[in-house]
């Protein structure tokens, strides 16, 4: 059965002012969202449940306040983070503050369910304090995760926390119809492609795949693949298909080693860049499987939410494996995570930059061919 109400955190320090320069403690804003937020009603129900550790009850002797607040970021269904750049309490002079903590916590938890607001930053302060408040801002930077504007005043801080907690809701809802769309895979339309030979599933899966990309803003379906804005830059994506189990050979064996052949494909790269390849796999996929496709271990391999991306830097060849394309869904959403991952991560500006490397050595490769 589903929880009777929506958790939802609020992060942030407690005893900085806010607005800055007035009497007025981030405290007091936190316990006025918390009671609006409590008080909202949909449908004539209460949703919301608000955790602040200043009304959370004592815990028991085996937790400290660490341990509690990072608790309760992984147990809630949103965290919203407050930041003005203070990271926080913490034990030691090179640790980590809290507030750097649970945002971490929260971004390894589930990436999907955290919302940064942002206020203005503090002063600069001195010491082990100060240092700590530049670790945090240097990892929020890093983050790029979307803020909007800072806000300055109480009422602007309340209207972006809303607007941040309703988009997080249908965001959430959303991402939550597509994840559970082929749960099972024995109905449905996993099993009309599991009812398909090799070919047709391949064929399927790599029609699914390019209609996804071709709706990213700013992409366009050209030959042999589609064109994709990463980072300000056309980036040429060619999709394949794992039509069973990569241990399969006979299905392994429809996709190769894709990469080997992209001096071949000139043509799609006189207006863009690349190509990175992405894999739809029927099944799982690991980064042994993912290594032993590209030859050799000594490159950049991430397992994420998606499946597996490889990058190797010398050669500038990239791929991804995408997860459990089962059908129709599982497929546009393991795609949907692969690119919300590059943009979060900031992944998406290297992979740019080695399509750019890329396609210069494809270029030279071709023309040594043709010699």
């Amino acid at each position: 059965m589903a929880k009777s109400l929506i958790k939802v955190m609020l992060s942030s320090r407690c005893l900085d002012a806010f607005p800055t320069g007035t009497k007025s403690k981030l405290t007091d804003l936190r316990k006025e969202l918390k009671a609006e937020i409590e008080s909202a009603h949909v449908l004539g129900r209460r949703l919301f449940e608000v955790w602040i550790n200043e009304d959370a009850p004592p815990a028991g002797g085996t937790q400290d306040s660490w341990d509690t607040c990072l608790q309760a970021v992984r147990d809630c269904d949103v965290l919203i983070v407050l930041s003005n750049g203070n990271a926080g309490w913490a034990a030691g002079k090179q640790d980590i503050g809290i507030c750097h903590a649970e945002y971490m916590e929260g971004l390894r938890s589930a990436q999907a369910k955290v919302r940064l607001v942002a206020l203005p930053n503090v002063a600069d302060a001195k010491g082990a304090a100060g240092k700590r408040n530049r670790r945090f801002q240097d990892y929020l930077s890093r983050q790029t995760a979307f803020r909007g504007g800072e806000v300055k005043t109480v009422a602007d801080a309340k209207k972006r926390v809303f607007e941040a907690l309703s988009d997080a809701l249908i965001s959430l809802a959303q991402r939550g119809v597509l994840a559970g769309a082929s749960a099972r895979f024995d109905v449905g339309a996993a099993l009309d492609w599991t009812r398909l030979d090799f070919r047709q599933r391949k064929m399927a899966m790599e029609s699914t795949l390019k209609t996804a990309l071709s709706g990213l803003k700013g992409a366009k379906a050209v030959d042999g693949g589609v064109v994709v804005k990463l980072d300000g830059k056309d980036v040429a994506v060619v999709v394949h298909a794992i039509p069973a189990a990569f241990g399969v050979a006979a299905a392994r064996e429809l996709v190769g080693r894709p990469f080997l052949e992209d001096h071949q494909r000139i043509e799609l790269l006189t207006s863009a860049h690349g190509p990175l390849h992405l894999i739809a796999c029927h099944r799982g996929a690991t980064e042994t499987q993912a290594t032993s496709l590209l030859g050799f271990p000594d490159a950049t391999v991430v397992s994420g939410p998606f499946g597996v991306f490889v990058a190797d830097d010398v050669q500038k060849m990239q791929f991804a494996f995408l997860a459990n394309c089962r059908d129709d869904s599982q497929t546009r959403h393991a795609s949907q995570r692969f690119f919300e991952w590059l943009q979060q991560t900031g992944e998406g500006a290297l992979v740019a930059r080695r399509a750019v490397s890329r396609a210069r050595i494809v270029k030279l490769v071709a023309k040594e061919m043709n010699t």
